[in-house]
């Protein structure tokens, strides 16, 4: 039987948006222009480095902990350059404002194959759709840049709802704010635990796309997996 969805929530980072390229690319190419050179390579991994160490520390970008997320991201930055060996503090203030700017618009990003047909489609299928995101107060400007924010009626990221995915308090907002029960919602994400399980811990069904070379999870019954986005309509409409 077709599932009688009335609300689709979507996460967006690798599942309607990705990076276009490695960190570590964007912020070498943000130092050459300082006059600093460091390897990309280098900075990818110091990157994982210090947005693990800040994340550990300050989850869920400082919410909580008296920091605004722009703090917390330039944190970020100017410890991932110093793990690379960049001491200078005055370059290092300049190219963590910088990057936090950057990201913010949409040449750092790029869509997922079949995200703007698929959200269009949904639109035109009569769904109502908003964001559930682990992401910082930039998300609205980065949709809106990316051409991607009238799909959604709401983009509730986890700095503005004070909690992150899986926590299930999340979702609940997004039910609130909508006014729609659980049973006819959707949740598309990449993610199976703060994505596919988390959403389907408060009822609402969920899909789960696949990232490449990502291996299926044994839980996941295969009509809720998603080979591309462009599927989606296929499996809800079955």
């Amino acid at each position: 039987a077709m599932l009688r969805l009335r609300l689709l929530t979507w996460d967006v980072k690798d599942t309607l948006l990705r990076l276009r390229r490695p960190v570590g690319e964007s912020y070498a190419a943000e130092a050459a222009l300082h006059g600093v050179h460091v390897q990309p390579e280098a900075l990818t991994r110091s990157f994982r480095e210090a947005y693990g160490a800040q994340s550990h520390h300050f989850p869920n970008y400082g919410r909580g902990w008296g920091l605004s997320s722009r703090q917390w991201w330039v944190d970020v930055v100017k410890q991932t350059f110093r793990l690379s060996g960049v001491q200078e503090d005055g370059v290092l203030t300049l190219m963590a404002e910088s990057l936090y700017q950057d990201f913010c618009s949409a040449s750092n990003w790029e869509l997922l194959p079949g995200a703007g047909e698929t959200l269009s489609r949904c639109c035109q299928r009569g769904f109502r759709m908003g964001v559930i995101s682990n992401f910082d107060n930039r998300l609205e400007e980065i949709l809106s840049h990316c051409n991607l924010r009238h799909h959604f009626e709401f983009v509730l990221t986890s700095e503005e709802a004070g909690f992150a995915k899986p926590d299930k308090r999340i979702f609940q907002k997004a039910l609130r704010l909508t006014g729609v029960p659980p049973e006819v919602v959707a949740h598309v994400g990449d993610d199976y635990t703060r994505d596919y399980r988390a959403a389907r811990a408060v009822g609402m069904h969920a899909f789960l796309l696949q990232g490449t070379g990502r291996s299926a999870e044994p839980e996941v019954p295969p009509e809720h997996i998603l080979p591309t986005l462009s599927h989606l309509l296929t499996l809800i409409e079955k």
